[in-house]
């Protein structure tokens, strides 16, 4: 491709970027100007001091999460998943019933809000 391609669209990038941080800005500095000042007394802000409040929120609180947050969280669950499946494997059958009881014991809750099975004369009591 040409290269002057690329390079207006490098620059159509950059100018997206900033007209976006530039919008989150002013719609932070809109917000906070239009509700906490009559909320809870406090001074009116610029758009610096916006913009700020957005950077130390992101530090803070590990905001604007995207894909890549939620996917290191679906990896570790798919990772602990996999780890529980081969230890049940190792288990005899026995052991693994009793260990499915033990966990639904700990796991669910109190007892009137345990899953109980269609056969089971507990369930048909409550």
């Amino acid at each position: 491709m040409n290269r002057s391609f690329w390079l207006l669209r490098g620059l159509k990038f950059i100018l997206f970027a900033v007209l976006f941080v530039a919008v989150a800005g002013y719609v932070t500095m809109r917000l906070w100007n239009w509700l906490l000042p009559d909320l809870f007394n406090l001074p009116l802000i610029s758009i610096w001091q916006a913009l700020g409040l957005l950077v130390l929120s992101r530090i803070l609180f590990g905001g604007w999460g995207g894909r890549g947050h939620r996917a290191g969280w679906a990896q570790k669950r798919r990772m602990w998943k996999q780890k529980m499946e081969s230890r049940m494997a190792g288990l005899s059958p026995e052991e693994q019933e009793k260990f499915r009881q033990k966990m639904e014991g700990v796991c669910n809750g109190p007892a009137w809000m345990r899953r109980h099975k269609a056969g089971n004369s507990e369930s048909a009591s409550l």
